[in-house]
């Protein structure tokens, strides 16, 4: 076979060679680890503690091995001194200890993150291995060497594109593949810091210039990257699969991908607004009116009500409502956590009215009980729920676009026509336009944390009958001077759950703040859009990459400046890409012409 055929047919044969090695090192481990288990509690303290040190270092590599089933080699670099070198998700060498696979951490493999067209070493082409289990499925190549001698038939992708250009019958075509490379490379080697704002027009390259700078940022400060994540903002499912295909290696070092739609974990957006209600949901003001709409549901009741619990007659004045409210709001916390802060006040103050039968003040204990009683008393929770309701965001946000009354009340600034535009019925679809309102929302009311916090002690429990259970173990055994000592055993027992990447729990948290975030057709995104990225990464680090020329969104951006200078101030730079080479300069001059 030739071709791509013949292509696709060696990496198959080659990604086949790493696999039944894979398989080899897998069996190898697991055998090790049963003739460790087989020895049993026997012996001196000292075998029986290095015994435990062997075991837990053949289950961590067994853990090694397991992970990387998926996509463990994804590229390959071909050197100009005619070597080929892949790259993986981890090392592997064969029974002669000669190297098959190269760590992507490894610095050999660091070329395949920095080399550019303009800076390309040693290497003349770097390619990715799109791979489903264990089957190669594509190839996508970039030739870093136009001056070397690649078959050219045997290329896919871009490579193939810039291969062919660099062979056009005049010194312009290779001139032109020259200037994109200068302009593309000092883009992706750009600093970390800030914004970097990628303008550029159709066919210049700008989706290519974000993933690759992606990589070399994570590459160049892997060690605070893979800690924080990287966040890629992409405008489709479509644009996310091709940043699984072209750079699967991105994934490795917590890199969540996602939509504005997908943003918040368990909201789905599958609706579709029209251009001018997607314009109204994309204005800052919502800043504003959710605010407004959160403090409309703390309220101070008109009128004293009155309560009776356990035979005792209880008050709930205007004004310790009013004083209670101004005092859970001075905590900054958000609505549904600074509620607590309200109830424990209002209970303490109906605490206050009840007198023994003398009139003397209550005891410490008899206040606690009171207090208690008053908790659990069904009128009183519904009378301090009025005054403090406790609600969702999608519940608060269904409710402006339901209830006429409530957004009139929270968002006056809009017109009669324009409230009758968002008005829709309860349990409509969520859109994208609601994602980034729905995220306000949720900054502002906050999670109950109830939950979270039983969860806690229940973690906090278990680790300590964990450690009580290593230290009975270490006692049985005397054990305890070896390797291995309480804190450690306790934490292998502990360590026998799923162990979640740094992408998995920042995809599952919606406060999770990233260390740089990656913006693609960010021309499209609203300002709210932008306020719910911009709260993501605290240390606005950001590569933005878009056309405001081609922005079709009603919500969208017509100009970098009015966009993001009221959120980023002066913490973003423009870098402009200047040549198209997919679109003839005849017509890139009348489209110039018509924008």
């Amino acid at each position: 076979m030739t071709g791509i055929a013949g292509e696709l047919a060696h990496e198959q044969a080659v990604v086949d060679t790493m696999y039944v090695r894979l398989d080899t090192l897998r069996g190898t481990t697991a055998n090790r680890l049963r003739n460790v288990r087989l020895e049993g509690a026997s012996g001196t303290h000292q075998n029986r503690s290095e015994r435990d040190a062997f075991a837990t270092m053949y289950e961590d590599r067994a853990a090694q091995l397991d992970a990387v089933e998926d996509r463990l080699v994804f590229g390959r670099l071909d050197l100009s001194d005619g070597a080929t070198r892949y790259v993986g998700r981890i090392g592997l060498t064969d029974a002669e200890h000669r190297s098959m696979l190269t760590d992507w951490r490894a610095p050999a493999a660091e070329a395949f993150y920095r080399a550019t067209a303009l800076h390309p070493g040693d290497v003349r082409r770097r390619r990715h291995l799109v791979t489903k289990g264990r089957a190669v499925t594509g190839l996508e190549d970039e030739v870093l060497d136009l001056e070397a001698e690649i078959d050219a038939d045997a290329l896919s992708g871009e490579g193939a594109l810039l291969a062919a250009m660099a062979q056009g019958r005049t010194g312009r075509m290779t001139d032109i593949v020259a200037t994109i490379q200068a302009e593309q490379d000092r883009i992706i080697r750009s600093d970390l810091t800030g914004a970097l704002v990628v303008q550029g027009g159709p066919g210049t390259g700008k989706t290519a210039v974000a993933l690759h700078r992606a990589a070399y940022l994570l590459y160049a400060h892997r060690r605070l990257l893979e800690r924080s994540g990287v966040l890629v903002v992409g405008p489709s499912s479509a644009f996310l699969r091709y940043i699984d295909q072209v750079l699967p290696s991105l994934g490795e070092t917590g890199v969540v991908s996602t939509t504005i739609g997908s943003l918040l974990p368990g909201v789905r957006a599958t609706g579709v607004d029209e251009g001018q209600v997607a314009r109204l949901k994309g204005l800052l003001l919502w800043r504003k009116v959710i605010r407004r709409a959160v403090r409309a549901r703390e309220r101070v009741p008109r009128h004293p009500v009155e309560v009776r619990v356990e035979g005792h007659d209880f008050v709930i004045h205007p004004r310790d409502v009013a004083d209670a409210i101004a005092r859970a709001r001075r905590t900054h916390k958000p609505h549904n956590l600074a509620r607590a802060s309200f109830v424990r006040d209002m209970l303490g103050r109906l605490a206050d009215q009840y007198r023994d039968f003398d009139g003397a003040p209550l005891s410490a204990e008899d206040r606690a009980s009171v207090v208690e009683d008053l908790r659990s008393d069904r009128d009183v929770r519904v009378a301090l729920n009025i005054a403090w309701l406790p609600i969702t965001p999608e519940r608060l946000v269904s409710d402006l676009y339901a209830k006429p009354h409530r957004l009139a009340e929270a968002a006056p600034e809009l017109s009669e026509r324009e409230r009758r535009l968002l008005a829709r019925d309860p349990g409509a679809p969520w859109t994208e336009s609601d994602v980034p309102i729905l995220d306000e929302a949720y900054e502002l009311l906050g999670e109950d944390d109830s939950l979270a916090r039983a969860e806690a002690q229940l973690r906090e429990a278990e680790r300590a009958q964990e450690l009580e259970y290593a230290r009975n173990v270490l006692s049985a055994t005397g054990a305890g001077g070896g390797l291995v000592d309480a804190e450690t055993l306790a934490s292998r027992f502990a360590a026998s759950g799923p162990s979640l990447t740094t992408a998995e729990r920042a995809a599952a948290d919606r406060s999770w703040t990233y260390g740089h975030v990656v913006v693609d057709e960010a021309q499209e995104l609203s300002p709210m859009a932008w306020r719910a990225l911009v709260r993501r990464v605290p240390t606005r680090s950001m590569t933005i990459v878009g056309d405001v020329a081609q922005t079709s969104s009603a919500a969208g951006a017509r100009s970098w400046d009015r966009m993001l200078t009221p959120l980023l101030r002066d913490g973003w730079r423009l870098a402009e890409l200047t040549v198209s080479y997919r679109t003839p300069a005849t017509v890139a001059d009348t489209a110039q012409r018509v924008a």
